[in-house]
This record gives C-alpha cells, sequence and structure tokens, in this order.
C-alpha cells in the first residue's frame, strides 16, 4: 500500500487486500465484494522479533514424525459427536453458523453443562450477553458443574490473557463478529476484525491444545457473515438449520478436518432446551394421511444414516395459461426435471396441470435417491391412485426414464423393515447387487424396476 494510506480495501469472500477499490476481485473473480477499512500502519520495527522467531523455527523431516492418536473428547449428545466425526478433537477449532434464535448458543450451552458435570474446564465467552442474561438461559437448561467459568469481553488482549492465566480445556466465543483486536483499527465485525480475531484463537487452539468454538452470525444468503478465508481457517464449520418458528433442527458438518461431512444431527427445541432426536425417520412420518392420493415415503442417506421422509405431490389442472411449479424441501429445477420426464416417457398430459412437490417435516433433501420418491407422488396425485402405505420406495431416475442404482441398498432396506413397511420399490440393479452379495433382508417384499413405467405399474397394479 503507498506510504500515508490509511484505508484499505478487502474482498468479503476470499479476503484480497488491495490498496484501491475494484469491481472483481482478481483472486475468487467475484463481483462487488470490495469494502473498503480503516487500518493503523505501525512504524515500529520488527526485524529484531522476526529474526529470533526464524531461528527458533526448525524443519522435521517426515520420516521422524510419530502418530498418535486423536484424543476426542465426548459431548454426551450423540447427534453433535456424530456430526464432529466422533467427538472433540483436542486443539481444534469449530465454527457454528446459523440463523438468529435459531438455538446456537443454546446447543453449546448444553455442551458446556455436560463437560462440566465431567469435570472439564470450560470457559464461556460472551461478547453478546451480560452474565444475568446467560445465568437466566442456563437455569432453564438444567444444573451446571463448578468448572464452568463465564467471562463477558470482546477485548482479544484480555481474553488471549484470562485464556493464558486459566488454561480451560474448552473455550466458547458468543460471537465472533464482537471480538477485536486493538491493532485493527476497524469496527467490530469487519472483514479485518474477524479475520484478525480468527487467527489469534487458532494460534491459541494449536499452541496451547484448547479447543475452541467459534459462534458465527450468517448473511441472508445463509452463510456465515465476514470473509470467506474465515471457513478455510478454522478445522471444522458446522451449521445450523432449520426454520427458527418449527421445533426441529439440523445440525450439519460443512467442513471437518478430522471426520465425514455428510452426516447430520436432529434436535427438537423444548422448554428446557435442545433434546436429541434419535430417530429422525419416525418423527418424518408421523402425522402421515391414510388412503391419500400423491402421498409416499421415500429413502434418503445422509451419510451413514438412512432417513425416510414422505414425499407428497399435488396435480391440479391450471386456470391460467402458464402452469405454477413449486418445489419446498427439494430441488425445483430436479422437479421440472423429473415432470418432463414422465410427459415424454409415460406420455402424461401434465403441460397444463399446476404441480407441488413437498418433502413433509421442513427439513431439504437434495440425494438422488428421492427422484423415484418424487415421480410416484406426482403419478399418484394424477391419476387419483393412493398408494399403499406400507410401501416404500428410492432410486434415481434417468432423462431415459430409467431407474438408476443408488448407494447403501441394503441400509435403506433394513431401515424400511425396521419401521414396519411391508414393501420396497428399488432399482433392478440395486436388487440384484443384494442378491448377488446373499444380503436380501428378510420379511420385506421387494419389487425391482428398471424404468419409470415399471415403477407406474407397480403402484398401479
Amino acid at each position: 500500500m503507498p506510504k500515508g494510506k490509511t484505508t484499505v480495501f478487502f474482498c468479503q469472500e476470499c479476503g484480497y487486500e488491495s490498496s484501491k477499490w475494484m469491481g472483481q476481485c482478481p483472486a475468487c473473480k467475484e463481483w462487488n465484494t470490495f469494502v473498503e477499512e480503516m487500518i493503523d500502519k505501525k512504524s515500529a520495527a520488527k526485524g529484531g522479533r522476526v529474526a529470533a522467531k526464524a531461528a527458533e523455527a526448525k524443519n522435521v523431516p517426515l520420516s521422524q514424525i510419530e502418530m498418535t492418536q486423536d484424543k476426542r473428547m465426548s459431548t454426551d449428545m450423540k447427534e453433535l459427536d456424530r456430526v464432529l466425526g466422533g467427538g472433540i478433537v483436542q486443539g481444534s477449532l469449530v465454527l457454528v453458523g446459523g440463523d438468529p434464535g435459531i438455538g446456537k448458543s443454546t446447543l453449546l450451552l448444553q455442551v458446556c453443562r455436560n463437560l462440566s458435570e465431567k469435570g472439564v474446564r470450560v470457559l464461556y465467552i460472551s461478547g453478546e450477553e451480560s452474565l444475568q442474561q446467560i445465568k437466566i438461559r442456563a437455569e432453564r437448561i438444567g444444573t451446571f458443574g463448578d468448572s464452568l467459568t463465564l467471562l463477558c469481553e470482546t477485548n482479544l488482549d484480555t481474553i488471549k490473557t484470562v485464556i493464558d492465566r486459566e488454561k480451560p480445556q474448552i473455550v466458547i466465543i458468543d460471537s465472533i463478529q464482537t471480538m477485536y483486536n486493538e491493532e485493527v483499527s476497524s469496527a467490530p465485525g469487519s472483514v479485518s476484525q474477524v479475520r484478525e480475531s480468527t487467527g489469534v484463537f487458532m494460534q491459541i487452539a494449536k499452541g496451547m491444545g484448547i479447543s475452541i468454538f467459534i459462534v458465527g452470525h450468517v448473511t441472508k444468503e445463509g452463510v456465515v457473515a465476514g470473509p470467506r478465508v474465515l471457513e478455510h481457517m478454522v478445522d471444522t464449520v458446522l451449521y445450523f438449520e432449520g426454520d427458527r418458528h418449527a421445533a426441529y433442527r439440523i445440525l450439519r458438518g460443512v467442513k471437518n478436518r478430522f471426520g465425514s461431512t455428510n452426516e447430520i444431527g436432529v434436535f427438537e427445541m423444548r422448554q428446557n432446551g435442545l433434546m436429541e432426536v434419535e430417530n429422525p425417520s419416525e418423527y418424518m412420518l408421523s402425522g402421515k394421511p391414510e388412503g391419500a392420493s400423491g402421498s409416499v415415503v421415500a429413502c434418503s442417506m445422509e451419510g451413514t444414516r438412512p432417513i425416510l421422509v414422505e414425499v407428497q405431490a399435488l396435480v391440479c389442472h391450471s386456470n391460467f395459461g402458464i402452469p405454477r411449479r413449486t418445489a419446498a424441501g427439494t430441488d425445483f429445477n430436479r422437479v421440472n426435471l423429473l415432470m418432463a420426464v414422465l410427459e415424454k416417457r409415460l406420455g402424461l398430459k401434465l403441460g397444463d396441470c399446476d404441480a407441488y412437490v413437498n418433502i413433509a417435516g421442513g427439513v431439504k433433501m437434495n440425494e438422488p435417491a428421492i427422484d423415484l420418491g418424487i415421480v410416484l407422488a406426482i403419478i399418484s396425485s394424477y391419476r387419483e391412485k393412493p398408494i399403499n402405505e406400507k410401501t416404500i420406495c428410492f432410486g434415481e431416475v434417468g432423462l431415459s426414464g430409467e431407474v438408476r442404482a443408488v448407494s447403501m441398498a441394503e441400509q435403506r432396506v433394513t431401515e424400511a423393515k425396521k419401521l414396519g413397511f411391508d414393501e420396497c420399490i428399488l432399482p433392478q440393479v440395486s436388487l440384484d447387487s443384494m442378491k448377488d452379495s446373499g444380503s436380501v433382508p428378510k420379511g420385506i417384499r421387494l419389487t425391482g424396476v428398471r424404468s419409470v413405467k415399471d415403477a407406474m405399474d407397480a403402484i398401479l397394479k
């Protein structure tokens, strides 16, 4: 930056720094992402300190590095442990994002409660609430152990001093947008402050072996506010999803250096906090109508967990020139694609019909395995033919009308049998694979289909 300048421009997506404003970021190629922020140039020479650190640095051959088992600490919340990959890894930095009021602070306070009861030293740092406000929420959740301490502070230097003195095992930061570093002259919550504050907590986590949870606000687009580099710096990124006015929440991992990103955790918001939902399929299917057309149960996989959901469709004649199509809980474009397949391959006259597709329960499912469920629900509503309540289906539908194989077919069928279903409509390829391996579950009738026509004949017979 030229001498005398006191402002700099940062890209909110990738954190690229420039001395002037640009319409397009040269690093991430995004448009209109640069924001202007004040900086404080330090004139003090840092050459001595840099030289001292360089003298202490030592490179180590790869062959001499000893492997140690990652130490994981259970949170006593099976749903959270599953998303984290088995528990909290020592020295990890976890970012938890979600809409306002979704339950981020409540979830982490319950984690503090479980850990404090086991004698784990936990430090809860809040920059948004007072000690009395935290106490009110804590009384609603339950009793806490004496190993939990609270600190209401936003100054990074003060927070770092307290952590060095107390040496806790777990630190909760609520939230990163309220923290500020005195060496950065911009306001709290700005790109510079968020980036520098996260960098400080990352050094604390790695240097002292402390596991740190950071709460991050989200924008109206649903992503964590601040520079995109924030998600690259942390070890794990968790998103808390769901309607704040509904009872159920889904915790989803979008980045995890210590586990899978395909797992989800399901919680129910109650008066005394968040309760784990150990069998989401049973909840998703509660209240399913009996003898109604346009309703079918499909099976989707979230990581290693099969989840049964009710797919609903309503097809009716349109009174307007352009038919209306609506999709809730699944991809809108995918629904249009599947309706085009039905028109072309089965000859259904859907061009003058309104179509509404819904995944009951308020969850979002985008796995291709629910394609067959969407197709059968649309056919059932169009033909006014109810599907047997004890029938479940799964399979991917291609543009040629074929039903393609999906992964983990045996686990899906086993879950359907466990919940009392009598028949399963699945891809013939998956059924043949199960027969070849000798792993066909007993007690449930399996119907293999090769095309959407075969699937339609199976439900209309």
